[in-house]
């Protein structure tokens, strides 16, 4: 990679800070749907697999912008792509305000994942260019903990303010302030400067999606993007809180205090990633082999949440949260994603990448409510319903893990520079 074109300190603190305040509005309004909840469903007569569908909806306007998305961002950069698909997010955020059904609800959900899908990739394609690799793996886990700060916004923030508010006047102050961080996008973010073909491609060959899918270490990891990184996802956007409230017996507001403290763990967890990421960088202990040694201990755990259901009572939060801080080790897949591949075809790698895991996010989060709804149509009770479907997400997860391993030892990375 050409020197010229990082950032001095000033300007990359800038743009971070810029990149920090979009993400963590775009996690708030991800995250937001496991608090409303209770009030949708009671509103719009919701069954689980229509809260499913409509948390997994924004999931899916979220993945289908992915591969269009990486060839953007290679050739007019982060800035230009992302104030334009912001400009979508105000439009989607007041839709949903003005929802007067299950449709119009789905609808504006599916134009917030639209509007929201640069959010992450956009600053990771920037980083991939401006910072140097050590610096690139803590900007990703620093990112996610503004992501995990913008959850916790979701939380308890939100449940404070709806008997004052109601949901819909939030979802105005939701699009004022996406029209601030856009303000600040234009302001602080750099323009971009294209690389001329021989400098990008020195075999002259142009970048292109192919490239990157027959890559295999980057085949290695896609089952473990669906399964275990969009399952966290899931499970932290969403199934979580219906967990807490119809397997341990939590009320509405004990559930949300519960995704609180959830999110504080993983905003905690991110950042001692972020503050750890460059001795391991230095020490060569990579991604892959963190994720190799750190993934299992999540396993574990939710095979106690599964074993153990509603006779864990108030420890199931915990739980939670440390199932959620186990799976925090499969985020750094995605800067070694783009590390991986060279600079020009950085955008191509990570969005083809975060389309398999919000792919993931979307199906499994729909997935867990369909399951739930059939299983407690032949009879079993919700309790029963959830922990044989998160059973089943288990093995899913495990699968993943055991071909990741086995196919990381025939194909380990290479870092471009």
């Amino acid at each position: 990679m050409n020197s010229a074109h990082r950032l001095n300190r000033r300007a990359a603190t800038l743009a971070f800070l810029a990149f920090a305040v979009t993400y963590f509005l775009s996690a708030l309004i991800r995250a937001i749907t496991a608090t409303l909840s209770p009030n949708l469903t009671r509103e719009f007569g919701l069954s689980s697999g229509d809260l499913g569908l409509l948390a997994g909806a924004y999931f899916f306007g979220f993945a289908i912008t992915q591969l269009p998305l990486g060839s953007w961002l290679d050739r007019l950069g982060p800035k230009k792509v992302i104030l334009r698909f912001l400009a979508v997010a105000v439009l989607a955020c007041l839709a949903f305000s003005w929802a007067e059904g299950f449709g119009a609800l789905l609808g504006a959900r599916f134009l917030c994942g639209v509007g929201l899908s640069a959010c992450l990739m956009a600053p990771l394609t920037g980083y991939r260019r401006w910072f140097d690799p050590a610096s690139q793996l803590r900007a990703n886990s620093w990112m996610l903990m503004t992501g995990s700060l913008g959850m916790m916004a979701s939380t308890l923030p939100v449940q404070w303010l709806l008997p004052v508010l109601g949901w819909r006047p939030l979802f105005w102050g939701l699009a004022a302030a996406l029209l601030i961080a856009m303000l600040l996008m234009a302001a602080w973010v750099p323009v971009w400067q294209t690389p001329a073909a021989s400098q990008s491609q020195p075999d002259s060959l142009p970048p292109s999606y192919a490239m990157v899918w027959r890559d295999p270490f980057f085949r290695s990891l896609l089952p473990l993007a669906f399964f275990s990184y969009g399952g966290l996802l899931a499970v932290q956007n969403l199934w979580a809180a219906p967990w807490m409230t119809e397997v341990a017996g939590y009320s509405a507001l004990q559930a949300a205090t519960a995704l609180f403290w959830i999110n504080v763990a993983m905003l905690c967890t991110f950042w001692a990633w972020g503050m750890a990421n460059p001795w391991f960088t230095r020490h060569g202990l990579r991604a892959e082999r963190l994720v190799e040694l750190g993934l299992p201990a999540s396993f574990l755990v939710l095979a106690v949440l599964i074993g153990f259901g509603n006779t864990l009572s108030d420890w199931t939060g915990v739980c939670w949260a440390l199932y959620c801080v186990c799976c925090t080790v499969v985020s750094l897949t995605q800067p070694a994603v783009g590390m991986a591949f060279a600079p020009a075809l950085a955008g191509r790698a990570l969005s083809a990448f975060n389309l398999v895991i919000f792919s993931g996010v979307f199906l499994v989060q729909w997935g867990i409510g369909l399951g739930v709804d059939k299983l407690s149509a032949l009879g079993l009770s919700k309790p029963e319903a959830f922990r044989a479907t998160m059973a089943l997400f288990l093995l899913c997860c495990v699968g993943a893990y055991i071909y990741f391993v086995l196919a990381k030892r025939d194909n380990p990375a290479q870092v471009n520079s």
